[in-house]
């Protein structure tokens, strides 16, 4: 009786542990069913609002375009190829153009006034924009600065560089000297165009093109691709600059990087220590090298007793807050056109 009472207790058993085995094969199976039908939809719904939201559209090249009042042959389809490219590149290499529309901002109010007191188009602050991106930056080749001067032509254009100074650093300077190259250029092959190709393969470097291909156009020239882009490379950037929204720019004027006011101290001794100058101005070293870049070490010997001109911020630069509120108008409420009155940086503000 106890063999047939353990054998059926033991059959029951077994029973019931294959009954919970196959039931829970049963609801793993069924939840893997489900698991994958729930992906796969998904998947598909990420692909139908991936497809339905996320878009790239082609750039429209402008019907007309001009540089410094020269118009641009855009009816050839080389060009019009060539400032596609451009366009396209600096569109949706977003991250580089709103760096340039902040920047800009701070700048071109300082450049603007020194092109036009020299003659030379506004256009060409592109070309400053285009070279360093608007910061202090020192190529392979050497060329420095803004508008990116190499240290023979920045010479023979009135600029001091040596171990204490290098003017190529000094934004009003270097602007003043790349106007001198400018009209060198100019007087040379009589087009605004031609003379700032000339600025990246240099004068003679055009001059011999010219002759050897005999003909007296840019635009008619077989160059290297850097040259050969270099004119469209500055329209791109004349074209996302004036019409931001058109091309996908929205920026609020906070966004932007406000100009700085500053006013100016005269030095016209030998400094020992920036460090200890700067704090009898008020300021510290790292303030006093940022307003003055062209300033290369932590003392200046100065034996001709040159003049400088020391620029140092107003009380309140490092309130950001402060700096927009000074920024008088030069922009608008909700977008950024950097086509902008230059006026207002021309004054230094008062100590």
């Amino acid at each position: 009786m106890n063999l047939l009472f353990t054998r059926c207790k033991n059959f029951l058993i077994s029973k019931r542990f294959y009954t919970l085995a196959i039931l829970l094969l049963i609801i793993t199976a069924a939840r893997l069913l489900i698991f994958s039908v729930t992906e796969k939809e998904d998947d598909e719904n990420y692909e139908r609002s991936f497809h339905e939201n996320y878009k790239i559209f082609s750039i429209s090249v402008p019907e007309n375009l001009a540089f410094a009042g020269e118009t641009v042959p855009l009816h050839d389809f080389d060009f019009h190829e060539r400032i596609d490219r451009e366009l396209t590149v600096n569109t949706y290499w977003q991250s580089n153009s709103t760096l340039f529309h902040k920047r800009a901002h701070r700048w071109f109010p300082v450049i603007e006034p020194i092109l036009k007191k020299n003659g030379i188009p506004d256009d060409f602050k592109y070309l400053a924009l285009i070279e360093s991106g608007l910061t202090n930056i020192v190529s392979p080749a050497g060329a420095t600065g803004f508008w990116q001067l190499m240290e023979e032509p920045a010479k023979k254009y009135g600029l001091q560089i040596d171990k204490e100074v290098d003017e190529r650093y000094n934004i009003e300077k270097s602007t003043e000297a790349a106007c001198k190259y400018l009209h060198e250029a100019y007087s040379v092959f009589g087009n605004w165009t031609t003379a700032a190709a000339s600025y990246n393969m240099g004068i003679n470097g055009a001059q011999r093109q010219l002759e050897k291909q005999k003909v007296n156009s840019y635009y008619d020239l077989l160059l290297g691709e850097e040259t050969s882009r270099y004119i469209f490379r500055i329209l791109a950037a004349k074209c996302i600059m004036e019409h931001p929204q058109e091309y996908g720019f929205y920026l609020r004027t906070k966004d932007l990087y406000p100009p700085f006011k500053t006013y100016e101290v005269m030095l016209d001794t030998a400094v020992s220590d920036f460090t200890d100058y700067a704090i009898s101005n008020n300021v510290n070293y790292k303030i006093l090298k940022m307003f003055n870049p062209w300033l290369r070490q932590s003392f200046i010997t100065n034996k001709e007793r040159k003049k400088y001109t020391i620029k140092l911020p107003v009380k309140g630069y490092t309130d950001f807050e402060k700096l927009l509120d000074s920024d008088e108008g030069r922009a608008i409420d909700s977008v950024y056109s950097v086509s902008i009155s230059s006026d207002t940086l021309s004054k230094n503000a008062e100590r």
